[in-house]
């Protein structure tokens, strides 16, 4: 499994900004979820399919969080850039 990971300390009024250079998934995940992500088990996550970039997933609460992005299995690369907005 390809992707790409990144992860980021957030509160939360604090908003996670993923630029991407083409359509993937970008996954915001806490670090349960995140295992099971990588295992290939049913997991919970906010965001999903993303058309246009910016893609910009607020925080659901404060901690430590894991985002994934993807191309849901379709062959190729993704670039992207991650970064946390603060008020």
């Amino acid at each position: 499994m390809n992707f790409l990971h990144y992860e980021v300390d957030l509160k939360d009024d604090e908003v996670v900004e993923v630029t991407l250079d083409k359509q993937a998934n970008v996954r915001l995940l806490d670090a349960a979820n995140f295992e099971k992500y990588k295992k290939g088990e049913h997991h919970a996550y906010y965001g999903g399919r993303a058309s246009k970039s910016p893609v910009r997933l607020p925080a659901p609460k404060s901690g430590h969080w894991h985002v994934i992005i993807d191309l849901g299995g379709y062959t190729g690369t993704v670039t992207a850039a991650v970064k946390v907005v603060r008020p």
